[in-house]
């Protein structure tokens, strides 16, 4: 039942109100009380109250355990062991030890990514998050995969306080229009109030599935930033703002840029797993990223001066499992889990002799592997794959070799989607190969999906990503021979589910479409049987005239780097 309203209830919303203004539908702050909205933490009164420190991990992707993870240095890559939950939980305790006040924030994709969480549909994830204790959760673009209901219940199991302030209930319940998580949360260290407003990326009907994400609206940031800043800092009275996302560096750095930040000091970042270790100054805020799959740990070290930030030093830590023995206890958790699922998983089903790593936006070995698999199973003109970018690297030991699990084909694909096969006009392709490259290299950030460039086989590319939308496509070749517009050629790629039937990897209106009623883990399993050991690498499939082969990151126009 809803407790009776106070008349200081009353007048502290009718503040909110007047600030906020109401939004289109019902409002969270419209329906319930402030106490509903926001929850805030208690203060901590023995430890200095000049001074906290944000603990930040973000695109964890459920990877459990410590894996290789890429580097790159000196114009190469080097492969190192990083990572591992129970690593990371030693290192969080021993960072929680030395730092004064501290917060922990997970900024989202916690929930999807390996074999454990895709067959469990994340319940076997919310144990393993408890256990760290996180202050301040996010919803990524990937906690819908499992679609609304069982979003709900992952993120409503986790412990952690939840923030989301554009995502709303669609639906023809009495909950429509409502914020599905409370826009923000409040941290108090000594007399100072902390304010963090959450978002997550307003494509993500766009992004995923569309089935995924029925019965939520989204709306960007800037539909609500100004409003719920103004509100923390004249009605919340708070003196420091971090604006926690879910967008990639690309929109994180467009919305550091856009008026809407104006009074926040930090923009808490995730999604494109950049590493960002200096922060890249906006005109309005600061912006930082802390990699992915648990291998970086983002921390935020505060001095504060009359309730404002007097002094920060931030700092990308490695996640090293030489410095940090995994808790024993998390260790046993996970391992308990896998139980049911570690005979299946840890069947090896093929061999490769060089990295499979996806972390090329242009063309990467692992999506080469994936489209060679496809085009030798059902020799189409093209075969797709989506711009993933999950998925740790798998580096090749010291005998020249490493064995290919199902565990890591989960991590390769953690949706089991169904293989269609559809025919599209050679103007087709050049038309939605422009839509892709805008899609990941839009001028406006906002528009950009996140994703890496589509990734093919059958076909070469070369692109000028610099150009204006529509004018970036050069020229060209399916098979070794110039496109021709006017010709149609065989695709196959993934089913997303929620697309209309003519619709193949976004392209539209493709025509005879056809599931094959073959799903993708059987694809590579079978093409892995019969061809390893395999070895894919970049090949120049798309080749661009303004960036190199080895391209790691859609941000351009600042001095970010990824290493």
């Amino acid at each position: 039942m809803k407790k009776q309203n106070t008349r200081r209830d009353f007048l502290k919303t009718s503040a909110l109100l007047s600030v906020v203004g109401l939004m289109p539908g019902k409002s969270a702050i419209a329906s319930t009380t402030v106490e509903d909205v926001k929850a805030p933490s208690p203060d901590i009164s023995s430890q200095p109250t000049n001074s906290f420190t944000i603990l930040y991990t973000s695109d964890i992707h459920a990877q459990l355990n410590t894996h290789d993870e890429f580097f790159w240095e000196n114009n190469a890559p080097v492969y190192r062991k990083r990572g591992g939950l129970p690593v990371l939980k030693t290192m969080i305790n021993t960072l929680r030890n030395e730092n004064p006040n501290p917060i922990l924030i997970d900024g989202g994709d916690f929930f999807h990514g390996h074999g454990l969480a895709s067959l469990t549909e994340g319940e076997a994830l919310i144990p393993i998050m408890n256990n760290f204790d996180y202050d301040l959760i996010l919803p990524g673009n990937w906690e819908v995969v499992y679609k609304k209901k069982k979003m709900l219940y992952d993120m409503g199991h986790a412990t952690a306080a939840k923030i989301c302030a554009n995502m709303w209930h669609q639906c023809d319940g009495p909950e429509n229009g409502e914020l599905i998580y409370q826009p923000y949360w409040i941290k108090k260290v000594g007399s100072t109030k902390i304010g963090f407003i959450g978002y997550t990326d307003h494509l993500i009907p766009k992004r995923q599935s569309p089935a995924y994400s029925v019965g939520i609206k989204f709306e960007h940031a800037d539909f609500n930033l100004a409003r719920y800043i103004k509100l923390l800092k004249e009605v919340e009275g708070c003196g420091i703002i971090f604006v926690v996302t879910h967008m990639g560096l690309a929109q994180q750095v467009g919305l550091a840029n856009n008026p809407a930040c104006e009074g926040a000091d930090f923009i808490l970042g995730a999604d494109t797993h950049e590493r960002v270790r200096v922060p890249i100054e906006g005109k309005y805020s600061k912006v930082v990223e802390c990699g992915a799959f648990g291998s970086f740990i983002g921390r935020l070290k505060v001095q504060i001066e009359n309730d404002k930030i007097k002094s920060y030093q931030y700092d990308l830590l490695d996640v090293d499992p030489e410095k940090y023995a995994p808790d024993a206890a998390l260790q046993s958790m996970i391992d308990k889990a896998l139980v049911p699922y570690s005979a299946e998983l840890n069947k090896v089903i093929g061999v490769t002799t060089s990295p499979l790593v996806r972390y090329f936006v242009l063309e990467s070995p692992m999506d080469n592997l994936l489209t060679n698999a496809i085009m030798w199973k059902f020799k189409p003109d093209i075969a797709l794959s989506n711009g993933f970018r999950f998925c740790q690297p798998l580096a090749v030991g010291p005998s020249g070799k490493q064995n290919i699990t199902k565990e890591f084909l989960w991590n390769m694909l953690p949706v089991n989607s169904e293989a269609k096969m559809g025919y599209v006009t050679g103007k087709q392709i050049m038309n939605w190969l422009e839509k892709e490259l805008q899609n990941a290299f839009a001028k406006d950030p906002s528009k950009r999906l996140g994703g890496w460039f589509v990734r093919f086989a059958g076909m070469e590319v070369n692109v000028t990503i610099g150009n204006e939308m529509g004018k970036r496509v050069n020229w060209v070749k399916i098979k070794g021979k110039p496109l021709q517009e006017d010709k149609e050629y065989s695709i196959i790629a993934c089913e997303r589910e929620g697309d209309p039937d003519d619709t193949l990897c976004r392209i539209e209106k493709v025509l005879r479409p056809t599931k094959l009623n073959t799903l993708m883990h059987a694809v590579m399993e079978e093409y892995l049987a019969k061809n390893s050991p395999v070895s894919p690498k970049i090949e120049h499939r798309t080749t661009a005239t303004d960036q190199p082969a080895t391209l790691l990151t859609q941000l351009q126009g600042t001095t970010y780097e990824f290493h």
